[in-house]
């Protein structure tokens, strides 16, 4: 089935004299889903950005005393990373097919706003108009990786100079 046979389950000649204004409705709602989605996704990188800030903190803080404590909490800190990064794809995909089924029910208004935005935007293709935000934040974990991983490979160099 298409989308757009998944999306009319049933025509406005069965359903009635409601269908329009019951579809405007739903509209609404699914947009405001949308919309949701999207603060989920910011207050999970604000957890996730506060949570690695603490973390590089906490290695520095206590890099000199405890050897252990400056590798195994950038490994776990690595794993943080890959948590947010994968929590981030999956955000990213379940707007995309929000504004999939927005743009088929775009088609059925008298106006198309979401799909004329993302054509004015150059669907998202020339990063001179427009860069996605989720590209963009998509790199934030990877830097926090990278920077996880010279504090692993420093703690691993400075172990044997500790004795």
């Amino acid at each position: 089935m298409t989308l757009r046979e998944n999306l009319i389950s049933v025509g406005d000649e069965v359903y009635g004299t409601k269908y329009n204004e019951h579809c405007m409705e739903i509209y609404k709602l699914y947009v405001a889903s949308a919309e949701s989605i999207s603060d989920r996704r910011e207050k999970a990188n604000t957890f996730f950005l506060a949570l690695n800030t603490a973390t590089v903190g906490f290695i520095e803080l206590f890099a000199d005393e405890r050897a252990q404590l400056a590798m195994i909490v950038p490994l776990a800190g690595i794993s943080l990373c890959v948590i947010w990064s994968r929590l981030m794809k999956s955000y990213r995909g379940m707007n995309t097919g929000k504004f999939k089924v927005i743009h088929e029910m775009e088609k059925r208004l008298p106006l198309a706003a979401f799909d004329a935005e993302w054509e004015a935007l150059g669907q998202g293709r020339d990063p001179k108009i427009y860069a996605p935000f989720t590209k963009i934040e998509a790199l934030v974990p990877w830097v926090f990786a990278a920077l996880y991983v010279a504090l692993l490979v420093m703690g691993l160099i400075a172990q044997p100079n500790a004795n």
